[in-house]
């Protein structure tokens, strides 16, 4: 690694350092940056970003959460190859509980979908800009936004537990669909929730993630060879 290149000279100076290195890494994972093998070197990291060992600690455990990152005792962090099954298992996951988050949601939110709509309007105006990491922020925070109304903690605990912000990047980066449809694709999903119609709600939304879950695994499949594992790596590679 070479760390006067432009493209791994980025400095972190904001507060959420945990945030902000975890989207570094990410982005270097997914445009092949850091190949599935490569050591994640923590002291040059950290002195390239001009940030401390701790929260870049932090990111890599997250990143291992999602098995995109493995740790081995003595050598350090590496990037790993993920297959496309692991990328897309969250997808059944996230549609049982979301559709359980809107039935509860909805009743609450009836008539005062503006968080919602604003998210909506974010969303669309990221897409137009081609702007992926805003467009994600919107959309998870959409999603995020009829989790926690569901008034469920234990739920709420689940879902963030999936890391869906993070699981969310690492698909649309990977691109599958116009980020433009995805944005309109919430929109039927809003106006349940604007009337307050529970049922309908949980239904589009299990359809929603479900349909796009779908539309993951077949661009994965479309394409054998690229995306997270560049060098036809496996788990135990």
């Amino acid at each position: 690694m070479n760390p006067d290149t432009p493209q791994r000279s980025r400095v972190i100076s904001r507060p959420v350092l945990r945030d902000q290195i975890k989207n570094v890494l990410l982005e270097r994972i997914l445009d092949g940056t850091y190949a599935p093998g490569e050591r994640i070197v923590e002291i040059r990291l950290a002195q390239e970003l001009g940030v401390s060992q701790a929260p870049l600690r932090e990111a890599l455990r997250e990143l291992e959460l999602l098995r995109l990152v493995e740790s081995e005792p003595f050598r350090g962090s590496r990037v790993r190859g993920a297959l496309p099954e692991e990328i897309v298992e969250i997808y059944p996951v996230r549609a049982a509980l979301e559709e359980v988050a809107a039935r509860a949601a909805a009743p609450r939110l009836a008539g005062s979908a503006e968080p919602l709509a604003h998210e909506v309007e974010s969303m669309r105006a990221a897409a137009a800009a081609g702007d992926v990491h805003q467009f994600v922020r919107h959309d998870v925070a959409f999603h995020r936004v009829l989790v926690a109304a569901s008034g469920n903690r234990t739920l709420v605990e689940i879902w963030e537990g999936l890391h869906v912000d993070l699981r969310t990047r690492l698909t649309l980066t990977q691109r599958h669909g116009e980020l433009a449809e995805v944005a309109e694709a919430h929109v039927p999903l809003m106006e349940a929730v604007q009337a307050g119609d529970g049922r309908r709600a949980g239904r589009l939304l299990r359809a929603h993630i479900e349909d796009f879950g779908r539309a993951v695994a077949e661009g994965l499949a479309r394409r054998p060879g690229e995306g997270m594992d560049r060098a036809g790596e496996g788990p135990d590679s």
